[in-house]
């Protein structure tokens, strides 16, 4: 049995389980490959709570076990002029995946977007992650371009 939900970030065992899949996740090659650290551990709840007007957090289930997991973050298309849902976290713990629960957690996503008046997602993935890649795919996304001449966005960052 599956189970979707938005995550109360004022609940004990939501936020647990958020935790546990997002450290699983940071373990994972395609996370980082090292666990969170003990200042994330310790703070990433009461900063998510800071922010749970623009934070949405999804759990998926299998069997009242925490399965997948996915951390959104809301932004503004000014093109558009409304809101965006950035797929920041997305991921399907290790036990768990072939089960096809990455397509099911995504699409709940998607209709929750939908519903909530999102004009799109957005989502970064790594060029040599190519599971999550066809995933993605297959949900319907694409590369991001406004003009085929000028090409596809490209993600940059600045660390401080």
């Amino acid at each position: 049995m599956l189970t979707f939900l938005k995550a109360d970030l004022r609940n004990d065992r939501h936020t647990s389980d958020l935790l546990h899949l997002l450290n699983s996740y940071a373990l994972d090659p395609m996370g980082g490959g090292e666990a969170l650290s003990p200042y994330c551990r310790q703070h990433l709840i009461s900063e998510l709570q800071q922010r749970e007007r623009t934070v949405h957090a999804f759990l998926l289930y299998q069997d009242h076990v925490a399965a997948a997991f996915s951390i959104c973050i809301e932004g503004f298309s000014t093109f558009a002029c409304k809101p965006l849902l950035n797929i920041h976290d997305f991921a399907v713990h290790p036990d768990f995946r072939g089960r096809q629960l990455g397509k099911h957690l995504m699409s709940q996503i998607s209709q929750y977007a939908e519903q909530h008046g999102f004009c799109k997602l957005t989502l970064e993935v790594l060029e040599g992650n190519h599971p999550a890649q066809a995933l993605y795919r297959s949900q319907g996304f694409a590369g991001y371009e406004l003009n085929p001449a000028m090409g596809g966005a490209i993600v940059m960052q600045k660390k401080f």
